[in-house]
């Protein structure tokens, strides 16, 4: 028996993806020429990369690497060394993150202090870190999260007057700005990711970016399990002069710190440099996506509240995050309903209440904007390859759910 597939039976299974990835014509022929080359270790569609990607964000130099997790572990691993921090030293971090910002802290044998956020950005709140610091604070990791800057210019205010070096937490958020500058931009180090979900997706990668060279150095040598900065990739040898031979070829086994192997590879880069080079052709659609998305579901903010970009900040929507305010409306069946109707969800990163966390004796009362988010958030997809019909379909969802309500 054949069954008849109705328009409303098909957008009943329409499904709306957190995230996607934009494979241009030029990305074939990148790869194509990395597999001709056979050189698919870091190489010149790397370091192509990482040229451009330091333009874009006003810094001298840029390092890529195979994770957003391990840039963040990297650039802090390097402020460690350089500014001689000590085990136990603490790091303010916002109580609502990724569990990669925390475990990076924790795995440097620091101490990572949790500062609570603002319930409208979802980011750390400024009026809340300077309760927070110690004689022991050395640093603020400051996390961007889901397509908006921090507030810099107050964090900034803070970090100067405390001495506190900065390392911004971008992974979410790469081409946001705030005031017109780049995040990533503000501190001693920005890290990003191009994770498959994220805005530039290569599978996996991140990148490190400073304008201090002596901390590009110091990265650079952890990514490559700590060897010698005179010798930390092949192309050292490219261009080798015979008067260097002999040191040269003593330093290739030659190590000053305990590092990682976190090197991208050729064929990474080569996906996210066609990206990079054509980024506006991802963001632009995701910011037109989340402006439209927020009018459609502007008639049901009694009860949710809605993603608005703060005043000085570009949004570029990683995703669409949304908190349940209405008491009578339990997130989980607003959750439930939209994943039958094939809209996908993730809950507002949930750090509070980890079990590998318990011993910490993190208080979520000491929290209360991020633990009501973590209790209440959850987000869905915005990005480029969404259409009208696709966001309209998003909010009749939600129409259908809140009617029950109104």
């Amino acid at each position: 028996m054949r069954v008849a597939v109705t328009k409303q039976s098909f957008l009943r299974m329409r499904k709306i993806e957190l995230g996607t990835v934009t494979i241009g014509p030029r990305s074939k022929t990148y790869l194509l020429d990395v597999l001709k080359s056979k050189r698919l270790s870091y190489g010149k569609y790397c370091r192509a990369f990482e040229k451009k990607f330091a333009k874009l964000h006003s810094r001298k130099y840029a390092l890529v690497v195979n994770s957003g997790t391990d840039a963040l572990r990297i650039a802090l691993h390097a402020l460690k060394i350089k500014h001689k921090w000590i085990d136990g030293d603490e790091v303010l971090v916002p109580a609502l993150t990724f569990v990669a910002s925390v475990n990076v802290i924790l795995q440097l044998n620091l101490k990572p202090v949790l500062v609570d956020v603002l319930p409208t950005s979802y980011n750390l709140d400024p009026e809340k870190l300077e309760a927070s610091i110690s004689k022991k604070t050395k640093a603020i990791m400051v996390v961007h999260l889901f397509g908006q800057s921090a507030d810099m210019t107050a964090i900034m205010k803070i970090a100067r007057k405390h001495n506190l070096k900065i390392i911004e937490d971008s992974c979410e958020t790469m081409f946001a700005t705030h005031k017109g500058r780049a995040v990533g931009s503000w501190g001693e180090a920005g890290c990003f990711s191009t994770y498959s979900a994220h805005l530039i997706a290569s599978g996996v990668g991140g990148i490190i970016i400073t304008n201090n060279k002596s901390t590009s150095i110091l990265c650079r040598s952890l990514a490559n399990h700590g060897r010698h900065h005179s010798y930390l990739s092949l192309e050292d040898d490219d261009n080798l002069k015979n008067t260097r031979l002999a040191q040269m070829v003593s330093r290739r086994f030659e190590y000053e710190h305990i590092g990682y192997s976190s090197r991208l590879t050729e064929l990474e880069a080569a996906v996210a440099l066609d990206q990079l080079e054509n980024y506006e052709r991802i963001i632009k659609p995701r910011q037109k996506n989340g402006s439209y998305l927020l009018k459609l579901l502007s008639p049901f903010e009694k009860f949710i509240a809605l993603p608005y970009p703060v005043l000085g900040n570009t949004h570029v929507y990683m995703v669409f995050p949304i908190a349940v305010i209405d008491k009578r409306i339990k997130r989980n069946d607003l959750v439930l309903h939209l994943e039958k109707n094939g809209i996908e969800t993730r809950y507002l990163l949930p750090l509070l209440g980890q079990k590998m966390y318990a011993s910490l004796k993190w208080n979520s009362k000491k929290y209360p904007a991020a633990s009501e988010l973590t209790q209440n958030g959850f987000y869905i997809g915005i990005h480029q390859d969404l259409k009208k019909q696709d966001l309209k379909y998003v909010a009749q969802k939600f129409s259908e759910f809140f009617a029950a309500y109104v």
